[in-house]
């Protein structure tokens, strides 16, 4: 079972166009509301495939009870810890080409208490659990070394911790060891404080995070695929997708994909990239089922070139 734990959830709504313009009046051509939040999609892509897990999160006012009913309604396990503050809405913007335009609220602090009450809630689910991933941007206020201070509080609970992080959030998270972390090729960059224009840069930026405390990387690559970088060596893969309708949670599904096949070695990279390109298919932040998932797309490279350019 695996356990998610997401600080700052939202409800995300996303709306399709046929192009989006500055200052105009744009008709939506269709509207969708989904529960969000990165751990959240991790949870929601793990049930859709069969994969036993419960989302933890914070939720208050009356957009945070909206988010319960939906998670609800889906069916996910549910650990829902009360705060004072209101629960935030994002707005996604998609346009036919793939073209995607976000409007993230920050969301609201939460007290050391409330902090407290979440990670108790957290450790309530870790009997059963073989994984804790701690997922997405840190609510205002909210100190940039609580991922770190959850990680060793879950690793000596004897529970498995994966971080998907951003900034000094993730740079913390990484002293304190954490077996899996997983950067976007932006956060590999701003990790390492250089750009990360090739496939050489990527693997040489996620050793340096290894030598710094993280266990394995597995870098999201967007539609250079990714890379995973572990005691076993370097893997690298693709998985190309035609027709691309959206790319929200795309990386929530490779995260959920790798963990469902192991998290170890190339047999699980190719099932993350399998889940991610699903989502990338599908409308809004929707997590791929099994009838939507295609592994004859992925491709492993047992020898990769690593001088090879990044899409801009």
């Amino acid at each position: 079972m695996i356990v998610t734990l997401t600080l700052n959830p939202s409800l995300d709504r996303t709306i399709e166009v046929d192009r989006l313009v500055r200052g105009t009046m744009t008709r939506a051509t269709s509207a969708r509301l989904d529960p969000g939040g990165k751990g959240v999609n991790v949870s929601r892509a793990l049930l859709a495939n069969q994969v036993p897990s419960v989302a933890v999160v914070p939720v208050g006012g009356a957009d945070g009870e909206q988010l319960v009913r939906l998670l609800e309604a889906d069916g996910i396990p549910l650990r829902a810890v009360r705060v004072v503050g209101r629960t935030r809405s994002n707005v996604t913007i998609a346009e036919p080409d793939g073209v995607v335009t976000k409007l993230n609220e920050p969301g609201e602090p939460l007290s050391r208490k409330e902090l407290d009450a979440v990670a108790d809630a957290v450790l309530g689910e870790t009997e059963s659990a073989s994984w804790v991933v701690t997922c997405g941007s840190l609510p205002p206020g909210v100190p940039d070394g609580i991922y770190a201070q959850m990680c060793e509080f879950f690793t000596q609970a004897g529970v498995q911790v994966a971080v998907d992080a951003s900034g000094p959030a993730l740079l913390a998270a990484v002293d304190a060891a954490p077996v899996l972390i997983k950067p976007n090729r932006d956060e590999l960059a701003e990790a390492v404080g250089r750009p990360v224009d090739s496939v050489g840069d990527a693997v040489e930026a996620a050793q340096q995070l290894r030598e710094r405390g993280a266990g394995s990387v597995l870098a999201s690559l967007g539609a250079d695929g990714a890379v995973l970088v572990e005691d076993g060596g370097v893997t690298i893969g693709e998985a190309p997708v035609a027709g691309a309708r959206s790319t929200v949670g795309a990386g929530d599904a490779l995260l959920a994909g790798f963990l469902a096949a192991g998290a170890r070695g190339s047999e699980a990279l190719a099932e993350g990239l399998a889940w991610g390109a699903a989502a990338v298919r599908l409308p809004a932040s929707r997590m791929p089922r099994p009838q939507d998932i295609r592994r004859d797309i992925v491709h492993i490279h047992s020898r990769p070139d690593l001088g090879r350019s990044l899409i801009a």
